[in-house]
């Protein structure tokens, strides 16, 4: 399977799914994952907006390092795919925060546009971004043309 199959594949899954899975650590070390709704921007970052009192947005306040996995899972056993990540995750900068804003919004007609206002100062939400550091592709075992009988990982979008 070529690079660019790869990255195709990876594109097509973060296209087709509207939900995230976030994994977080709190200060003390343990785990939380919950589910996000998120708009990409390319694979370099994706957007959603939380309140700043929920687990996970407090737990990357402390600890801003998350893992990502973004599948579908309402296909059949053995015919899934997935993108995972390792990411730098945080609350959008207040000089980025009307762009952000905008693009996060972009993405799905039925969500209600915020503005920057309504993401910042008292409001009761927050624009938070995930800036991929690592990014790979779940081919699965059974795949017509490249599985090998194995779910496997691989690298996309690598830096050179």
């Amino acid at each position: 399977m070529t690079q660019e199959i790869l990255d195709q594949r990876a594109a097509a899954v973060i296209e087709a799914n509207k939900y995230l899975t976030l994994g977080t650590v709190d200060a003390a070390g343990l785990p939380w994952v919950t589910p996000v709704y998120f708009t990409p921007d390319g694979h370099d970052a994706f957007y959603w907006a939380s309140s700043p009192d929920a687990a996970h947005s407090r737990n990357l306040t402390a600890r801003p390092d998350v893992s990502i996995a973004i599948f579908d899972s309402s296909v059949p056993i053995g015919g899934g795919s997935a993108v995972y990540f390792r990411a730098y995750a945080t609350e959008v900068p207040a000089d980025e925060l009307e762009r952000c804003a905008s693009v996060f919004a972009a993405r799905f007609p039925e969500l209600r546009s915020y503005t920057a206002a309504e993401l910042s100062g008292a409001s009761e939400l927050r624009l938070y971004q995930a800036k991929p550091t690592e990014h790979w592709l779940m081919v699965r075992g059974s795949d017509p043309d490249y599985g090998t009988g194995t779910d496997s990982r691989h690298p996309v979008w690598p830096r050179g």
